[in-house]
């Protein structure tokens, strides 16, 4: 990548890589002409050869692999200008007429500040800028940066001028709590750029042979010690090899049955809707398999103390990035961009490192996208290099609100929820109960922690909850109001104190337990009497002639500990899907065995005396397979159990899939994971991912199960370690 100082240049994909041109046009048209009854047979079958074949010489020819490199980005001296094929200048935005520039924490979008109001340019990701790179280069060129909280939506409306001022010194201050969002982010863009700053003039540190005073045999430990470190990506699954295996399958496959179709004659429609059908699926076999081939390259770092070495495309060494360790002052480790290795633009990518040289210019964009941080930053540490990461994200905490608060208890001044006369209530300053909710109201009273708060939630008599509020703000402690509500007779549910005393107990007796249940014996006292008398008669001399008394029976007073529960048979809540997704996979699975019935009609109908005599059997047949082998598998569904012990899945007869204990879990809920469709997740406290839930139970259900029993619900936060309940 050509490298000028305070010049940017946007990520973009190169141009002349082999694929097919029009593939979904000329696949349709090969289907058509399938259809179509074409005498002679072997012109019908060519044409369909030919017509299939069409957008792969199309991309095979020189004029289309020719390079022609995509449009980009750039920001330099001369402003902000997308270039496009042959360097002529598409859209510009001249340095002299920028006021400023902005980017936008809600939607990502770079803003162009400039005399006669503001322009949105784009999206940080579709330009192929990462904000770090941006913020760096601009106030290098003297473009005033900002980071503001909103959309960009938000700075286009003249309504909001006035609300979007500029504060004062004194309004720029946040009157406590931690800092807003885009004074957070601008920090630690402002961070990030003074480790740059520091890591680019500050000298680089010696090799170890070229310190002075090494000996020849220290001098050979030091380049043992630097000897290069290879990271890779995990192999693909399935590799490779068995992708391309099945891609040319599949081609063969639909070639020998359009050939047999034709042998075997097309002058029947269900032969040439066969012939179609095959076609079709060894089209899309193929396009397929180049796709998976496509998102199966794997990220290859070489690493040594001398050179970086980097290669996200096996087979062509052309595309290798070699970076001099002389060239870079420092490597930026974090999330940022990566080309879709399908269409070639670019993503979002959950690791990227940028490497900066000693002017804070951009030297190269790094893919590191399946690799792990953790092993990548250190080991580019290990050997010399500079390694900055972005600071501690925000915590990500579950939305709550505040949820049938009365409005006396803000007319109140200093109320706060007591237990009184065998109910709940409302009390002033003064200690007078202003509000009072009575005994044959309250159903059950559930004390839960939200994202590291104690809440409180109320049922009624029906079961149905009606206030939701954090204790804080009823100015009442979990331990009062949970002793004061039991010694009162109301129905208390504190799930996380029981589970905490039930650990404590198991952890004071873990020492009388070992790999089987401990028994632990008493003596009675006729026992302990009859072994005193024993030690008086040895004493007063008897001899050994003289009878002894035999033993007796010991009446023990024996108890056994029991292992700890387990997430199976702690007390917990079995959550099935729900009823909306078991009857869309009821109608999938009766679809499914439906289309299998009318291509096996369409495709053995000739065989079989003839469409319609086939589809009379085949597609009842198909609706009796469909709704018989679904209510098999319906019958032993999994189910998920919640419990304080953990989570686990357990089929309806009782066979345990999977179970996790409370201290592997970090986090139950949905993984918003850009290049997958949402699923239900379970987290370790690390942040990766341990379970997946292959079924969709209702989501509140389970959000309300883990707040019952304990479980953080959410993806954890592994930059801030989730403190222990409050007040346990």
């Amino acid at each position: 990548m050509r490298t000028v100082e305070h010049e940017l240049v946007g990520l973009a994909g190169p141009g002349g890589r082999w694929r097919p041109v029009a593939a979904g046009p000329f696949a349709l048209l090969a289907v058509a002409l399938a259809l179509l009854p074409i005498r002679p047979v072997w012109l019908w079958a060519a044409l369909i050869g030919v017509v299939a074949a069409v957008p792969w010489l199309l991309g095979a020819a020189p004029e289309a692999r020719r390079r022609r490199p995509r449009p980009y980005w750039r920001l330099s001296a001369d402003g902000l200008e997308k270039v496009g094929p042959g360097g002529l200048s598409m859209v510009s935005y001249e340095r002299s007429r920028i006021d400023g520039l902005a980017i936008t924490t809600g939607d990502g979008m770079l803003t162009v500040f400039h005399r006669f109001g503001r322009t949105a340019v784009g999206g940080m990701t579709a330009m192929g800028l990462e904000p770090l790179t941006v913020f760096v280069t601009a106030r290098r060129l003297g473009i005033p940066m900002h980071v503001l909280d909103g959309e960009a939506t938000d700075l286009l409306d003249p309504a909001l001028d006035d609300a979007l001022r500029i504060p004062t010194i004194d309004d720029d201050v946040p009157g406590g709590g931690p800092l807003p969002r885009d004074h957070a982010a601008e920090k630690r863009l402002l961070d990030q750029e003074a480790a740059l700053l520091a890591a680019a003039h500050e000298p680089s540190p010696p090799k170890p042979d070229e310190r002075p005073g090494r000996s020849r045999t220290r001098r050979q430990a030091g380049n043992e010690a630097d000897r290069e470190q290879r990271l890779d990506t995990p192999e693909p699954l399935p590799s490779r090899r068995r992708v391309v295996l099945l891609g040319v399958l599949t081609a063969l496959l639909g070639t020998v049955m359009i050939v047999r179709i034709a042998v075997d004659g097309t002058g029947e429609f269900g032969a040439r809707l066969a012939a179609g059908c095959w076609a079709l699926a060894a089209i899309a076999g193929v396009l397929a398999a180049r796709r998976r081939l496509l998102r199966a390259a794997q990220v290859r770092w070489t690493i040594n103390a001398e050179r970086l070495r980097v290669r996200a495309r096996p087979g062509r060494r052309r595309e290798v990035q070699d970076l001099r360790a002389g060239d870079v002052a420092a490597v930026v480790v974090g999330p940022g961009l990566r080309l879709d290795p399908v269409s070639g633009e670019p993503r979002r990518a959950d690791l990227a490192a940028l490497a900066f040289g000693h002017r804070l210019e951009l030297v190269a964009r790094l893919p590191a996208h399946g690799l792990d941080g953790f092993q990548l930053a250190h080991a580019l540490d290990d050997h010399g290099y500079r390694v900055i990461t972005p600071g501690a994200r925000a915590p990500r905490r579950p939305q709550y609100g505040l949820e049938g608060l009365p409005e006396i208890f803000a007319q109140v001044p200093g109320g706060r929820l007591v237990v009184a006369d065998g109910g709940l209530g409302w009390a002033d300053a003064a200690g007078d109960v202003v509000l009072k909710m009575p005994e044959d109201r309250i159903g059950g009273i559930e004390l839960l922690t939200i994202a590291g708060h104690a809440w409180v939630r109320l049922y009624d008599t029906d079961g149905d909850e009606f206030f939701a509020a954090p204790l804080s703000a009823l100015r009442i402690s979990r331990t009062d109001l949970r002793d004061s509500a039991r010694r009162a007779g109301l129905p208390v549910n504190d799930a996380e104190y029981d589970a905490y005393l039930s650990a404590a107990f198991h952890s004071a007796v873990s020492t009388l337990t070992g790999s089987e249940p401990a028994t632990a014996s008493v003596p009675s006292q006729s026992a302990a009497g009859q072994d005193a008398a024993q030690d008086a008669g040895e004493q007063s001399g008897e001899t050994a002639a003289s009878p002894r008394p035999g033993p007796l029976d010991e009446h023990d007073l024996t108890f056994t500990v029991s292992p700890p529960p387990d997430p199976i048979t702690a007390p917990g809540t079995l959550l099935d899907a729900t009823r909306r997704s078991r009857l869309g996979t009821y109608g999938m699975s009766v679809l499914l065995c439906e289309a299998v019935a009318l291509l096996g009609a369409v495709w053995l109908g000739p065989e079989l005396g003839g469409f319609n005599a086939t589809a009379s059997w085949s597609v009842p047949a198909g609706l009796l397979i469909g709704l018989v082998g679904y209510w098999l598998y319906d019958r032993n569904r999994p189910q998920l159990r919640v419990s304080s012990a953990g989570v686990a899945v357990v089929t309806r007869r009782g066979k345990v899939e999977w179970d996790l204990a409370r201290d592997r879990v970090g986090g139950v809920g949905i993984d918003e994971a850009t290049e997958r469709m949402p699923r239900l997740v379970v987290w370790s406290p690390s942040g990766r991912v341990l379970r997946q839930v292959t079924f969709p139970p209702d989501l509140d259900e389970l959000r309300r199960a883990c707040e019952r029993y304990g479980l953080p619900w959410g993806p954890p936060d592994a930059d801030r370690p989730a403190p222990p309940p409050p007040e346990l």
